[in-house]
């Protein structure tokens, strides 16, 4: 799987389809279904109906990402689990995303030596 990138959404006030699919590395049709899905997910609406994601939302997004691409919980597991816990899955993406940093630290310590 690959590893994503989310340390650059903090740069934006709001985010294009397009940037959201990038980010979670999907199709801009699974990130429409989602928001259909989770009612966690209220992206804003341009006056032309393009949809802006902001901060929250792409949070909101590493979550279910989290349950359904990564854990494999079907859509209703994880709309389940997103309503009875969600401070704990926000603290297991955490971990797994700091995880995956240091893992990439230390190998890019071990190819400098």
């Amino acid at each position: 799987m690959a590893i994503m990138d989310f340390d650059k959404e903090t740069e934006k006030l709001y985010y294009t389809i397009g940037e959201v699919a990038d980010m979670f590395a999907v199709n801009a049709s699974l990130i429409r279904f989602w928001e259909k899905e989770f009612e966690v997910l209220k992206p804003k609406k341009n006056k032309k109906g393009n949809r802006l994601f902001t901060a929250e939302d792409v949070s909101n997004l590493k979550l279910i990402f989290h349950l359904v691409k990564e854990r494999g919980y079907t859509l209703e597991g994880a709309k389940k689990k997103l309503n009875e816990n969600k401070e704990n899955i926000e603290e297991q993406v955490q971990i797994k995303e700091t995880l995956v940093r240091m893992r990439q630290f230390l190998s890019e310590l071990k190819e400098s030596i």
